[in-house]
């Protein structure tokens, strides 16, 4: 089991109430997840997750707060990830763009809606970070906005791990 989590960025955006979610093809089960991914040599954490949001949904994400940073350990592999949320606007959608490879669409879902289908959810990430957007939580993206995937991974390095199933929330 690898010592550092792997590092990965998350859009949490919403509109009227609705969030932006993909639904994945993960080993044969369709899943839940905000428009997600690694976090790529070379770029800022910022850049990965306006890439990301474009590569899944279409969609040009702006990246405007920080939602939160989040350590969680996957049960059945004890794979650990730590996931920098953001919130943001979208620009503009380009329709005739391709999805990203296992991304079989995208939905605009309420709370409600996401929190019915737990078992369809990626991980318990999903569900945090919306919730911890509609309690208000935003930061300054200051302190991330030059992160590249080697400073993301510093800050994890020194995490204590979740037990598997496991989600802590990181301090900057």
């Amino acid at each position: 089991m690898a010592r550092t989590p792997e590092v990965t960025v998350a859009a949490v955006a919403e509109a009227a109430g609705r969030f932006l979610l993909v639904e994945e093809r993960i080993n044969r089960r369709l899943l839940l997840n905000q428009p997600a991914g690694h976090v790529e040599r070379g770029e800022t954490l910022l850049v990965a997750v306006a890439r990301e949001a474009h590569e899944e949904t279409a969609w040009h994400f702006q990246p405007q707060a920080l939602l939160g940073v989040y350590l969680w350990r996957h049960p059945a592999n004890g794979r650990s990830f730590l996931r920098f949320a953001f919130t943001g606007g979208l620009t503009r959608h380009d329709a005739g763009q391709r999805l990203d490879r296992g991304i079989v669409r995208t939905h605009w879902l309420t709370r409600t809606e996401i929190g019915e289908q737990p078992a369809r959810l990626r991980s318990p990430l999903v569900l945090r970070c919306v919730d911890d957007y509609l309690a208000g939580q935003r930061h300054s993206l200051r302190p991330v906005a030059q992160l590249d995937l080697r400073g993301a991974a510093s800050l994890g390095a020194g995490a204590a791990l979740p037990p598997p199933g496991g989600l802590i929330t990181v301090s900057l």
